[in-house]
């Protein structure tokens, strides 16, 4: 069974834990707000986390350290930036994925060796396709 530590249960935080429970995954998710785990699906049977996502103790509570994959999902681009960065370096973890607003901070992070997804990237090239308006070269 494919083991996955998701930092941050906001919309898609919750949404891809539960997805990924329903589907067999062992799945942990971590969130400074209790409140946040009222997203999660009723079929969700992982374990939830309260605490930050940058505290090592809180990261070895979710399992970090065994996990095959690690999302790092909530709406504060450093924060993302210095959880992925505990994961890769600290934990070991070469399977992490990190969600960066900021298009600049994306392609720096992606230079520390960090992989990123940038949700306005992802927008723009979307209506762009809508829009048939060819990018720049």
């Amino acid at each position: 069974m494919k083991k996955a530590v998701i930092l941050g249960c906001g919309r898609v935080g919750s949404l891809l834990a539960s997805l990924l429970s329903e589907s067999g995954w062992d799945v942990a998710v971590v969130d400074s707000n209790p409140e946040s785990f009222a997203g999660l699906s009723e079929g969700f049977n992982g374990v939830q986390v309260n605490g930050r996502i940058t505290d090592d103790d809180t990261l070895r509570l979710a399992g970090l350290e065994s996990a095959d994959v690690v999302v790092v999902l909530t709406s504060d681009d450093l924060s993302n930036l210095m959880a992925g960065q505990l994961a890769l370096r600290r934990f070991g973890r070469q399977n992490v994925l990190v969600r960066v607003r900021d298009p600049i901070k994306a392609k720096a992070y992606q230079e520390l060796g960090i992989q990123t997804i940038c949700p306005t990237e992802l927008e723009l090239d979307l209506v762009r396709r809508k829009l048939e308006v060819q990018p720049k070269r």
